[in-house]
């Protein structure tokens, strides 16, 4: 059966905005959960080879954009990880040149400490922890 047409409320206008209520009330959830408690994708990673000692350039890095990590090697043979997950507003860090660089806002971070060298960041990146054996750099 057709719904007659105009701006009255019909079945279709009320399902649609019930099902958008509800869409937000579970977006606002997961925005209302604490930036330390959100799982990341490098939290599943623990204990596997996420690069190899070749994919890291010495005195610089590389991301690895879809587990959300920083790799870097600030002097030869020194591997650091860190959380790409910009301290700021929470964007993917994307580039590693000399330092470390979110370009959403332009904070920059130490390539050996993951330390804010520009804001508007106001906390360094998460250090995590890696491995290295032969060639693997494992997430530890």
């Amino acid at each position: 059966m057709r719904e007659p047409t105009g701006t009255g409320v019909t079945r279709r206008r009320v399902l649609g905005a019930a099902g958008a209520a509800g869409a937000a009330a579970v977006g606002a959830a997961a925005c209302a959960t604490p930036e330390e408690d959100r799982p990341t994708p490098h939290d599943k990673l623990h204990g596997t080879v996420v690069a190899q000692t070749g994919d890291v350039p010495e005195g610089g890095g590389t991301v690895i954009v879809k587990s959300k990590l920083v790799l870097t090697q600030p002097a030869k043979g020194d591997y650091k990880a860190f959380s790409a997950v910009c301290a700021h507003a929470g964007c993917t860090i994307q580039e590693v040149k000399e330092n470390i660089h979110c370009l959403c806002h332009g904070s920059e971070f130490d390539l050996a400490t993951g330390d804010v060298l520009e804001g508007p960041a106001n906390k360094p990146l998460e250090p995590l922890d890696v491995t290295v054996e032969g060639t693997d750099i494992t997430l530890v």
